[in-house]
């Protein structure tokens, strides 16, 4: 009868997307069928955006290997039918032997894909595609035993890349079909698609390679099991499929979990653990006893028995752990009977389980309809729905996109003996489309069946461990690295040290070493990826040289850093013109053309460097060109100065080809023949018209002479020149240049140094940087004066500064405060501009101010200031009153001047008045100006000449009390000696009764002075002096 298998496994995968066969790229490889089967690829998504996945045979999507293209997206699964040619082998000629078989499915997002098979109503299987999970280097297969002859073994193999070896070892001698080998291994190379089928008998043959070890040298997916088998005590109890896709050993785990299927009976239940390490114990439901201890490659048999019930809910469940990693492929079946077994892998436990399982197509369907059409089968038997998850976490279940529903106390959960981190749940009657929700890790399995035959599978975790693999390309440049891209955060690490800005959960290398990435998802602890080794490509470059004859080449590298290795170089492609020979010792390859060959030729040649690992390989093609080795005579050119000059030999280009050669120069062809003189500094080569020679060597030792002749660039034509500028404001003396506007040249174009000297402009020295700037009295420069071919000559510039011109007729000038004058600046200037505006020579009607005019000639302007000042007023310095003469004191004005009083009718030239009236008195002043006179009124004191000082009140007192209100007033009386015995002030009175120091004088003359300032704007002193007759009476 048949069974059939549900293998719809979600796993983490470390790679790719968060479920296992939840992927972009899907590969199936073929098995060896006993007998023909009809089989369709199951398709979904969990993306609402619809795409298309292409279905392709030989990993090639290329039109011609095109089965097919359909559309998917979430809630729209789709099944498209097989040829059974594509993916199975059922005659001796297609086992044991390289074939064109095999699935290769792509789309431009994640989805799920499993292969569904069946065989009338005997048999049936399905076939989870791990996606790139399922993609290694290493496997161990594995397969059910059975004693019986009509049961077989399979192990099919398929190529991702070209050029893959893969070698399998095997325990013991196996008979297989369509081989018979000599030994325990075998080893053979797919190329992209090519596969490989392993097949044989079953009793002890079928134990002899279970646990076989397949190691490929790049990424392979292996189909492993029975087609058919029987695993049942009962062996002629009848057979069914038993296949499912395997993944490598790095994805394997060593904590399990397993529920009871659809059956009761324990040699239908179980599961087959595989070693792939030695010194590996298996331990169940918690005990710390092993029921085992396996070697690699050694099979242990799990009983149904080892099943542990949960009280009497009818939910078996079983915990398995082992001290290294292991497969384990659980056993199940239903009803009972021997012809309904199948096998899965299992998923290990682990915290980054997915959170989420969506979703799950058709799980009650098979290709049981007419053609392959996806039907539900007569007589389906119930569907139990298994679901492992972490403790204490909420699960949530839909069918065909209805509302979440949440297990029944009765469904779960239930405790896992051994383990408080995990719980199971059991679901019965399901069917549809499923999709599976929890908070934490979960993963969930199906069992069931219909008629005599069952099927069953897990959803999720093939991985405990992330994995990094190749998103594309195979090396640097081109490859792209990944893992999945749900976890939480990512870094990369190259050689152990993270990688700045690597956060992603791909990566473009673009340095060779070993890289990994850190991970972290939700609480689990950090994990680090196993080391992927990356590589460069193989570095392919073009060159092309022109030779003329014998080449050496050296293999250098374009772009890597590491030294070529001599042993490593060989030629891949050699010349068809000529021979190419290699020095094993050196690495050098020397070409020597064929005898009077002239053209191209190609000599292809590969090198490595010196790296210890990632090495660093180049592959040069190399097209060459021989030409015949010919000069040219060249002339070349130099400035001149006095008839001679500086020449670069080396510029003459007297080969045609960019040849590397040796130049050596000489003064004379006999010196190039007998190889004398040879000129020892050609760069810098002084010499006048004449010329010289030169002969050529190449690396290749071919030789040629030329003549160089050597010729004079024409030397600039200069003509000395006159700058010509007013001066400056600040410095009479000198003007401000603007050096390039002489006009020294005819010449274009030019360019200009200067300098202060002949001499520094011979010696370039002291070159004058503000050239459009340069402030200089009169004098000279001089100017280099360059043209297009950097040849000067020296012109001479004469600088003249033109001097102010000012007007010797505008002085100042002095007039009364009322009067008015004319300003004359006097003809010869080219014009006239007036502070008042006017721009005639004269100004006329000008009052009392300051003025300007600008003045210019020859083209420069002078600003000349002219005053017209007031006349100074003659001041009246003091008056010298002495009894009735007054003389008055003037300084100031211009003299003569002319003084009046009391009225300026009368002008006279004497500054003294007579016969002056007591009382007040003005006098009048003024000077040659004529200007309105000055005046000071002046009081003329009654004069006192005698006193009697004997108290009858008559003449007792000299009293000047009346001139107190005069301003700073003083009265002093002297004796004949000039002994001061008397000073009126306030206190007195300015009253004097002749005495001193209250004793009354003798009588006798007296002197005294009274002086005071008048009340007016120049406070003019006044000074009165005179005597005095005391007469005292006793």
């Amino acid at each position: 009868m048949k069974r059939f298998l549900l293998s719809l496994v979600l796993v983490f995968l470390t790679f790719g997307s968060l479920f296992a066969q939840r992927d972009t790229d899907h590969w199936i490889a073929p098995f060896y069928a006993s007998s023909s089967t009809t089989q369709s690829v199951y398709l979904s998504t969990d993306s609402v955006t619809p795409f298309d996945v292409t279905i392709t045979s030989n990993s090639s999507t290329a039109p011609g290997n095109v089965l097919g293209v359909v559309s998917i997206s979430k809630g729209n699964p789709q099944v498209f039918t097989v040829p059974s040619a594509n993916v199975s082998v059922n005659t001796a000629a297609n086992a044991f032997n390289v074939i064109n078989r095999g699935l290769y499915l792509k789309g431009i997002k994640p989805f799920f894909c499993t292969l569904r098979l069946v065989s009338g109503t005997a048999h049936a299987e399905i076939l989870t595609s791990k996606g790139k999970a399922g993609t290694g280097k290493e496997f161990f297969v594995v397969a059910t035993p059975s004693t019986a002859t009509s049961s077989n073994f399979t192990a099919g193999v398929m190529a991702t890349e070209d050029n893959t070896v893969v070698t399998t070892n095997w325990n013991a001698p196996v008979t297989f079909i369509g081989g018979a080998p000599t030994t325990t291994t075998n080893t053979f190379t797919l190329n992209k698609g090519e596969s490989f089928v392993y097949a044989g008998i079953g009793n002890s043959n079928i134990n002899n390679f279970i646990g076989a070890k397949i190691v490929a040298s790049k990424p392979i997916v292996l189909t492993n099991g029975n087609v058919n088998g029987n695993f049942g005590n009962v062996t002629s109890g009848g057979s069914d499929i038993i296949l499912d896709q395997s993944v490598p050993v790095e994805r394997l785990g060593s904590t399990f979990a397993m529920v009871r299927s659809r059956s009761s009976s324990a040699d239908m239940e179980g599961g087959i653990i595989v070693a792939t390490e030695n010194n590996t114990q298996v331990f169940l439901n918690g005990s710390g006893i092993s029921v085992a201890t396996l070697n690699q490659g050694q099979m242990y048999r799990i009983s149904g028995n080892d099943y542990v019930a949960q009280g009497t809910s009818g939910h078996y469940n079983m915990l398995v752990t082992t001290s290294k990693n292991v497969y384990l492929y659980q056993l199940v079946s239903i009803l009972n009977q021997n012809e309904t077994g199948g096998f899965n892998y299992i998923p290990p436990l682990n915290c980054f389980l997915p959170r989420k399982i969506d979703e799950l197509p058709k799980v009650d369907e098979m290709p049981t309809g007419a053609g392959g059409a996806s039907v539900v089968p007569m007589n389906t038997q119930n569907i139990k729905l298994n679901i492992i998850t972490e403790a204490g976490a909420t699960v949530t279940y839909s069918v065909n996109g209805g509302p979440a529903t949440t297990p029944t106390a009765a469904q779960g959960p239930y405790t896992l003996n051994g383990s408080t981190a995990w719980v199971t749940y059991g679901l019965e009657n399901m069917s549809g489309t499923i999709t599976i929700q929890s908070n934490k890790a979960v993963t969930a399995g199906i069992n069931g069946g219909y008629s005599t035959s069952g099927y069953g599978g897990y959803f999720a975790g093939f991985s405990s461990v992330p994995v990094i693999a190749k998103q594309t390309g195979e090396c640097i440049p081109g490859i792209i690295l990944e893992v999945d891209d749900s976890y939480d955060t990512y870094q990369w690490f190259l050689n152990n040290a993270p990688i700045a800005g690597a956060t992603s959960h791909t990566i473009t290398p673009t340095v060779a070493g070993n890289y990994t990435v850190r991970v972290t998802m939700g609480s689990c602890p950090p994990v680090t990826t196993p080391i992927y080794k990356v590589f460069t490509c193989l570095g392919q470059t073009t060159q092309n040289i022109n030779i003329c004859g014998t080449k050496a080449i050296v293999p250098t590298f374009t772009n890597s850093t590491q030294t070529p290795v001599p042993s490593t170089v060989s030629i891949i492609t050699q010349p068809t013109n000529g021979t190419a020979t290699l020095n094993p010792s050196t690495g050098v390859i020397t070409y020597v053309p064929n005898a009077g060959y002239l053209g191209p030729d190609k000599i292809v040649f590969k090198f490595c460097g010196n790296a210890t690992e990632f090495v660093d390989c180049e592959q040069v093609t190399l097209n060459l060109n021989v030409v015949p080795f010919v000069l040219t005579d060249r002339t070349i050119k130099a400035c001149q100065y006095a008839g001679k000059g500086y020449f670069d030999l080396t510029t003459a280009n007297v080969t045609d080809n960019t040849i590397p050669t040796t130049k050596k120069f000489y003064p004379t062809l006999a010196d190039l023949n007998a190889n004398t003189n040879q000129i020892t500094d050609p760069t810098n080569y002084f010499s006048g018209l004449g010329s010289v020679y030169v002969r050529v060597l190449t690396a290749e030792g071919c030789v040629g002479n030329a003549k160089i002749t050597l010729d004079f660039h024409p030397t600039p034509v200069v003509y000395e020149a006159t700058l010509t500028e007013c001066f400056l404001e600040n410095n009479e003396t000198k003007a401000l240049f603007n050096l390039t506007t002489a006009n020294v040249t005819t010449e274009s174009p030019i360019t200009q140094e200067f300098y202060p000297t002949f001499t520094d402009a011979s010696n370039g020295t002291n070159k004058i940087l503000g050239v459009d700037t340069y402030i200089s009295g009169n004098g000279v420069v001089y100017t280099r004066v360059f043209n297009a071919n950097g040849c000067y000559a020296i012109a001479k510039i004469n600088l003249k500064v033109t001097p102010p011109k000012r007007s010797p007729l505008l002085v100042d000038k002095y007039i009364c405060i009322d009067d008015r004058t004319t300003l004359d600046a006097g003809p010869g200037y080219q014009s006239y501009r007036w502070s008042t505006g006017a721009t005639t020579q004269s100004i006329q009607q000008v009052p009392v101010g300051e003025y300007w005019v600008i003045l210019q000639d020859s083209g420069c302007p002078v600003k000349q200031f002219v005053s017209v000042k007031k006349a100074q007023d003659p001041v009246i310095t003091s008056i010298e009153i002495s009894n009735n003469t007054a003389t008055v004191i003037v300084t100031g004005g211009i003299a003569p001047y002319e003084f009046a009083v009391d009225g300026t009718t009368t002008w006279q030239d004497s500054n003294v008045f007579t016969n002056l009236s007591r009382g007040q008195h003005t006098f009048y002043v003024r000077d040659s100006f004529g200007c309105t006179p000055i005046s000071v009124e002046v009081t003329v004191p009654n004069l006192v000449n005698a006193i009697t000082p004997n108290g009858d009140n008559v003449n007792d007192y000299v009293d000047y009390r009346e001139l107190a209100y005069k301003e700073n007033l003083t009265f002093v009386i002297y004796d004949r000696y000039g002994n001061k015995i008397f000073t009126g002030d306030k206190l007195n009175n300015f009253r004097w009764d002749g005495t001193q120091s209250n004793k009354k004088v003798v009588t006798g003359t007296y002197w005294y002075h009274i002086t005071w300032n008048e009340p007016d704007l120049t406070k003019t002193p006044i000074k009165y002096t005179g005597w005095i007759l005391v007469k005292n009476r006793e």
